[in-house]
C-alpha cells in the first residue's frame, strides 16, 4: 500500500517543516508528504530518522547539510530527474530559514523542477507571537556573527531599526550576545527570550535588556537550549525633524484621507521624502 501512495505523489522537491520539539504539532499535509515521498533529505538523518519512526514513517534518506548542500542537492536533482518525490527536512523548524535548504531549492528552481512549500513550525513565528512586542512589522535577522567584534558591528547597525528584531543564537554564545546587546543597544530597550519553543523546559521571558544578564546568570539551566531572541524596535522618530508647519499640515490632511495620499501631497509641496512622511504618520497612529 504504501509503494502505492509512493507512485501518486508528483514528483517535486517538498520543502516539509516539521515540529520544534512537540511531535504533537506535525500537520496532516507533513505526514502525508514524508510518508509517500520517494526520498526524504534531511539535515542530520540520525535525529530525523527517530522523527520519522515515532511517525511509523519507513523512508529512503539522504544527507543534506551546510557541509555537503551544494555536493547533495546534485544528488537531489537526479533523483527529480527521474520523476521521485523528494522532502526536505531540517532537524527541526523549516528549512532554509537559519538552516541548511536555500541552495539547494535555488538549484532546483534554476534546473526548472518544481518547489512547493509544505508549512508548518517556524521558530521565529512562534516565539513572536507570544512576544507580546507590539508592531506591524519584524526583521528577521538569524544567526548573529560568533566573533565578539563582527557581532557587535552587527547589533550596531540594527540601533535605528524601529521594526522588531527577530535573533536566533545558541546556547554557548547566549550570555556574551545577550552583554553586546545590552552594551552596544543600551538597557533600556526591551528583549524577549524563547528559549526551547514548544519542548519540555519551554520558557517565555521578558525585561529590559540591563536585567537580561541577571536573568541568564540566576539559573545555569538557561545557558542550555536553543534561543529565539526579540528585540523591541527602536523608538519611532518623532515629527518634530520634519518641521511644526509640514508636520500640522500632515495631521490635518491624514483625519481625512489614507496616510500614504496625506503623504504624497505634503512630498509634492514640501519636497520632504514620502516615505519618511508616511512612516511619522504610522508611527503617531502606533
Amino acid at each position: 500500500m504504501q509503494a502505492e501512495q509512493k507512485a501518486t505523489l508528483p514528483g517535486a522537491l517538498y520543502v516539509v517543516a516539521t515540529p520544534l520539539g512537540n511531535l504533537g504539532d506535525i500537520t496532516a499535509r507533513a505526514r502525508e508528504v514524508l510518508a509517500r515521498a520517494q526520498v526524504v533529505a534531511a539535515e542530520d538523518t540520525r535525529h530525523s530518522q527517530r522523527l520519522l519512526d515515532a511517525l511509523g514513517i519507513r523512508a529512503r534518506m539522504m544527507a543534506l547539510h551546510e557541509h555537503n548542500e551544494q555536493q547533495a542537492a546534485g544528488a537531489l536533482m537526479e533523483h527529480l530527474r527521474a520523476g521521485a518525490a523528494v522532502a526536505l527536512i531540517t532537524d527541526a523548524g523549516t528549512p532554509a530559514i537559519s538552516d541548511p535548504g536555500a541552495r539547494a531549492v535555488a538549484r532546483v528552481q534554476a534546473a526548472g523542477f518544481a518547489v512547493v512549500p509544505v508549512p508548518g513550525s517556524c521558530a521565529a513565528v512562534a516565539a513572536l507571537s507570544v512576544s507580546g512586542l507590539v508592531g506591524a512589522r519584524f526583521d528577521f535577522v538569524g544567526f548573529l556573527p560568533p566573533r565578539a567584534q563582527a557581532r557587535r558591528a552587527a547589533i550596531a547597525a540594527l540601533r535605528e531599526r524601529e521594526p522588531v528584531q527577530v535573533l536566533y543564537e545558541a546556547p554557548h554564545r547566549i550570555v556574551e550576545c545577550v552583554a553586546d546587546l545590552r552594551d552596544v543597544l543600551g538597557g533600556a530597550r526591551e528583549i524577549v527570550f524563547a528559549r526551547e519553543l514548544t519542548k519540555l523546559h519551554e520558557e517565555i521571558a521578558r525585561m529590559p535588556l540591563r536585567e537580561a544578564p541577571a536573568w541568564l546568570a540566576a539559573d545555569a539551566n538557561r545557558q542550555r537550549g536553543e534561543y529565539v531572541l526579540l528585540l523591541a524596535g527602536a523608538p519611532a522618530r518623532a515629527m518634530d525633524d520634519i518641521g511644526a508647519r509640514e508636520a500640522a499640515l500632515l495631521r490635518a490632511l491624514a483625519e481625512h484621507l489614507p496616510p500614504k495620499t496625506a503623504a504624497a501631497i505634503v512630498a509634492e509641496h514640501t519636497g520632504l521624502p514620502k516615505k519618511r512622511l508616511y512612516e511619522c504618520l504610522l508611527a503617531q497612529k502606533g
